[in-house]
């Protein structure tokens, strides 16, 4: 899933950093991946698309890092409301359970929809953060 997509993107144009295996390895270990994927964005602008089997995994390796605010990639308008409301900057994909289509959807609306600063969404992510 992650190649395929990975492939898609780049023929649109995105910059892709991947610090992922290019194969299925049953001997890896996913927490790995999800540090050295936060480690590779620099920037806070930057999004960070994680891919997992089950998806939770990575979800919770990302969201113990502080300004990391991921959200779990089960459906478009899902993800659209965790951009918007929650400024979620990073997604985790569930691969064994999401089409690629679908993937390409969601990835769409997570890198292109805005966090809508509403002070409501805005004090909720400062709670967070303090």
């Amino acid at each position: 899933m992650k190649e395929a997509v990975k492939n898609e993107l780049v023929k649109k144009g995105i910059e892709i950093v991947d610090v992922g295996d290019d194969g299925n390895n049953p001997e890896d270990d996913y927490v790995d991946y999800a540090k050295a994927a936060i480690k590779a964005v620099g920037d806070q602008n930057d999004r960070l698309i994680l891919f997992c089997r089950n998806g939770f995994g990575m979800s919770i390796v990302a969201n113990r890092v502080r300004g990391v605010r991921c959200g779990f990639g089960f459906d478009v308008e899902a993800v659209r409301k965790g951009r918007v409301d929650d400024d979620i900057n990073a997604l985790a994909i569930p691969s064994d359970y999401v089409s690629r289509e679908k993937v390409m959807s969601m990835i769409e609306v997570f890198l292109h929809e805005e966090f809508s600063n509403q002070e409501k969404y805005q004090r909720r992510l400062d709670k967070i953060d303090n």
